[in-house]
């Protein structure tokens, strides 16, 4: 059951972009058209949970037995750089179509708060099970990381879809482009603070 109260919270509850603020550039960049939100939804998938899984991993067996946690940050930017340099060479490969769709974005994930926020959260932060506090441990941790992306990438498409249906509506020559999407983005991240009442 624990499991399923971690998906619900990450996804809905506390989405790392409408309730924590965290990764707006790659959401308003990045959120023109439904194709592209796809792909760099499932690029932050990806590079989140394995960047996650490689930060946990190196915080336990690394930085903490030789006490050096003061360069956790240092430490958890050149995995994720790691990983979006691999992930850059799979889509330049798979899909150039979307390689050159995401352009500039993609190596912005290596400096995207949402993931580095994240994966420091995961190895930081005290979280509640039954009423007592404790720490995620690997799974918990994986699947956390996992729906929290998953809830990133359930805002961009959504946000995507809702800016592709704006170019198509009358919008007043004022709000049209970026006035009216931070509206619309405001508006969607109201509607996701209502799940706040579900967990």
């Amino acid at each position: 059951m624990e499991y399923v109260i971690i998906i619900i919270s990450a996804v809905f509850v506390n989405n790392i972009v409408l309730t924590q603020f965290l990764g707006i550039c790659p959401f308003l960049g990045v959120s023109n058209k439904v194709s592209t939100a796809m792909g760099m939804g499932a690029a932050v998938v990806f590079v989140m949970t394995l960047a996650t899984l490689m930060t946990y991993l190196a915080q336990q067996y690394l930085l903490v037995p030789l006490h050096i946690e003061f360069m956790q940050t240092v430490t958890f930017i050149l995995v994720i750089a790691a990983l979006v340099q691999m992930v850059e060479i799979i889509l330049k490969k798979i899909s150039p179509a979307l390689y050159q769709a995401l352009g500039i974005f993609l190596p912005l994930i290596t400096t995207n708060c949402a993931v580095l926020g994240v994966a420091i959260l995961v190895v930081t932060k005290e979280f509640t099970f039954g009423g007592t506090p404790a720490m995620l441990n690997l799974p918990q941790a994986v699947v956390y990381t996992a729906s929290m992306a998953v809830g990133f990438a359930v805002a961009l498409i959504i946000f995507a879809g809702m800016r592709e249906q704006m170019d198509l509506q009358g919008v007043p020559k004022p709000f049209r482009g970026v006035p009216i999407a931070l509206i619309t983005a405001g508006i969607l991240a109201m509607a996701f603070m209502g799940f706040s009442g579900i967990v």
